[in-house]
């Protein structure tokens, strides 16, 4: 019998962090790389730091973020459901993984996958479709390539695809029809659907869907 790999620890999985607390603490660069993303799933974030780059500086005093412009304290953890230690200091960041782990907070720390609860992945968003790649750390550079490689071939129609596949679903359920996930494969993979799509014929494609659906 072939042995099995031994899987990564990392478990795949998208949270939802809108409107809930994530704490970066860390004032430059890298800092502010982490809040931007954060801020674009609309995470309500708060930055500690005794300096802030511009950038940071900014968004604090347009309201965007919440900073303290302090050194890190214990407190600050307070109701985070993740925090990010960004600052140059490893044993600061060790110290705030340490206090977040104690609390069941998870943490990140720049450039120490070891030492972190969660990576980030490298990903691509169409829409409300999200194309993840993580190398578990090894190498963020080939993750990057990688969703590089993905993008070229990574159709625009797909977005309005979801939108419209999870309109028909809703439509179908509450005719009380059920539709098994090869029919849906089917329906998703023909070319007159994506030909429709891309043609800005949006309406026409739903129709199809439908139509399919139901005479399967």
């Amino acid at each position: 019998m072939k042995k099995r790999e031994p899987a990564s620890p990392y478990y795949p999985i998208f949270l939802n962090i809108r409107g809930k607390k994530c704490l970066v603490v860390g004032g430059g660069k890298v800092a502010l790389r982490k809040v931007q993303t954060l801020l674009e799933h609309g995470a309500d974030v708060e930055v500690v730091s005794p300096a802030l780059c511009p950038e940071l500086n900014r968004l604090a005093k347009d309201g965007t973020i919440r900073a303290q412009q302090r050194s890190y304290k214990a407190k600050d953890l307070h109701d985070a459901l993740i925090a990010v230690a960004a600052t140059d200091d490893s044993k600061i960041n060790e110290g705030i993984a340490a206090k977040a782990r104690r609390r069941g907070i998870l943490i990140n720390v720049v450039d120490d996958p070891k030492n972190s609860d969660f990576i980030v992945p490298s990903y691509l968003r169409r829409g409300d479709i999200i194309v993840a790649v993580s190398t578990s750390g090894r190498s963020p550079s080939l993750a990057r390539k990688i969703r590089t490689e993905l993008e070229k071939d990574f159709k625009a129609e797909y977005a309005q695809l979801a939108l419209i596949a999870d309109e028909v679903r809703s439509e179908l359920k509450q005719q009380g029809i059920t539709v098994d996930s090869d029919a849906w494969q089917e329906v998703l993979n023909l070319n007159s659907v994506a030909e429709l799509l891309r043609q800005g014929e949006n309406q026409e494609a739903k129709e199809v869907i439908i139509r399919k659906l139901k005479a399967r």
